[in-house]
């Protein structure tokens, strides 16, 4: 039997914008539905027997490319989220975390996000990652040159993995929402075995109902790792 356990999933948020555009909405209205589907998975994810990380796609690197008022509008977002969030987070055993380059923010939101992992940090029901100014090859490259700087001359792939921002367990599911079939420069390195889902649903519409159902197709796969199975 191969091993189908769920200790970390990841998920590309995809498809605010068209969900946005299909209702003869502003993009920013399905920017505002998706932070609330972020806040219905995350808290089935805490009920979840097995899933103790969950690490969401927010903001890429290749986001900055995006309009100027709808970047704009995705910060005040992101700060509303965490403050509105926190007592979730509490209610529900929730750890916060970041990972990405948060010092390309304003100086309040970067307080924000401190100030949310700090308050959240003794919460053991599950650990919320949010990718926030993130890319993976960038992710990979910082690793690598901190371990340089240190003095090394020949990596490991565990002296890689342990300088990642995200050194908790490899993604065992990572899915894809929207119908887009794409990593899109998302944890490149913690991704090489992860078992891969792509759902025709658009982020805003995506709820724990198909989440589960994702997870039941999970647990009748076949996780091999380069290896056979009988």
């Amino acid at each position: 039997m191969s091993d189908t356990s769920l200790k970390h999933l990841a998920i590309i948020m995809d498809g605010n914008g068209r969900w946005a555009k299909e209702r003869g909405f502003k993009r920013t209205k399905g920017h505002e539905v998706g932070a609330e589907t972020i806040r219905d998975i995350t808290t089935y994810c805490a009920k979840h027997a097995e899933i103790e990380t969950a690490t969401f796609y927010a903001f890429s690197t290749e986001n900055w490319k995006r309009p100027k008022l709808e970047v704009d509008f995705l910060m005040k977002l992101l700060e509303k989220y965490l403050k509105n969030e926190l007592q979730t987070y509490m209610d529900n055993g929730i750890r916060f975390q970041a990972i990405g380059d948060i010092y390309a923010f304003s100086t309040s939101l970067q307080s924000r996000i401190k100030q949310t992992e700090e308050l959240t940090q003794n919460n053991t029901n599950l650990t919320q990652v949010l990718a926030l100014n993130y890319g993976g090859r960038a992710e990979i490259t910082s690793a690598v040159n901190a371990l340089i700087q240190e003095g090394k001359q020949v990596l490991s792939e565990e002296d890689i993995s342990g300088a990642l921002q995200t050194p908790y367990t490899d993604i065992d599911l990572l899915i894809r929402t929207s119908g887009e079939e794409r990593i899109s420069n998302f944890l490149l390195w913690q991704i090489s075995y992860s078992e891969l889902y792509f759902s025709p649903t658009l982020w805003p519409d995506f709820s724990a109902q198909e989440l589960e159902e994702i997870i039941n197709n999970y647990k009748n796969r076949s996780r091999r790792f380069g290896g056979v199975t009988c």
